[in-house]
């Protein structure tokens, strides 16, 4: 029988409602993301809530997150999990379309774990389809909506599969916005590419920097860079 809640170090996740499960694409953008100075936030198809929560964790004392949602049962249970979190004051979780989503103040950080199985077969479940397809919002919607939304000092991040990069930030720089450093994620050593790969986007044109995560040296043996990076967020990484 599968667990209905993934506990974290300081927070617990529930995922029962959700089409989309706690996974490790959510919790590598979570703690990857830089937040050292950010003020506003905002995560775009938060699911669960998250990502939104482990960047509440590690974000500054008086910064705010906002965690947009379209699906219903989604927002429910997201709110629920924020509520039972320590930073409840502030994680703001929202049931809107990012089309039509709008804000007076703009954002320092922008994160999102996209719909991602462009063009392939549609799956019957409706709820999963809005989650895990770009149906419901396309990459250049998304994009549009971050360079209007953004500072012009702030960062967008998003986890997106390796092979579709290239496409991706053709059609960032339709937007201004750039990639400012990478990291391509390989699973294990029989993994001969990486499947997943973090952007970091700003409206700042440079080079970008580029690095690889190995996930695991062995089955169940971690990496450290891996270790170092999750250490914060899971139990059993000391």
């Amino acid at each position: 029988m599968p667990n209905h809640y993934f506990k974290f170090k300081q927070f617990t996740v529930w995922h029962d409602k959700c089409a989309m499960k706690v996974n490790t694409d959510g919790a590598l953008l979570g703690a990857w993301v830089s937040v050292r100075e950010a003020n506003r936030i905002l995560d775009v198809g938060t699911g669960t809530g998250l990502v939104a929560l482990m960047l509440a964790q590690r974000a500054p004392a008086d910064s705010s997150v906002t965690a947009l949602e379209i699906d219903a049962d989604a927002v429910e249970q997201a709110r629920e999990n924020v509520y039972r979190s320590p930073w409840r004051e502030r994680v703001n979780v929202l049931r809107m379309d990012f089309r039509e989503y709008v804000d007076t103040e703009k954002f320092d950080v922008i994160v999102s774990n996209p719909p991602y199985f462009e063009g392939s077969l549609i799956c019957p479940n409706q709820q999963r389809t809005v989650a895990r397809h770009n149906t419901s919002l396309t990459h250049e919607e998304l994009l549009a909506g971050v360079s209007s939304l953004l500072t012009e000092k702030g960062e967008f991040t998003v986890i997106i599969p390796t092979d579709i990069v290239k496409a991706f930030v053709i059609t960032a720089q339709k937007y201004h916005l750039y990639p400012l450093k990478q990291l391509s994620v390989i699973t294990n050593k029989t993994s001969l590419k990486p499947k997943r790969t973090l952007i970091c986007f700003s409206f700042d044109k440079k080079e970008c920097f580029k690095e690889e995560l190995l996930i695991e040296v062995a089955p169940k043996r971690y990496s450290e860079e891996y270790v170092r990076l999750m250490r914060d967020y899971y139990l059993y990484m000391e």
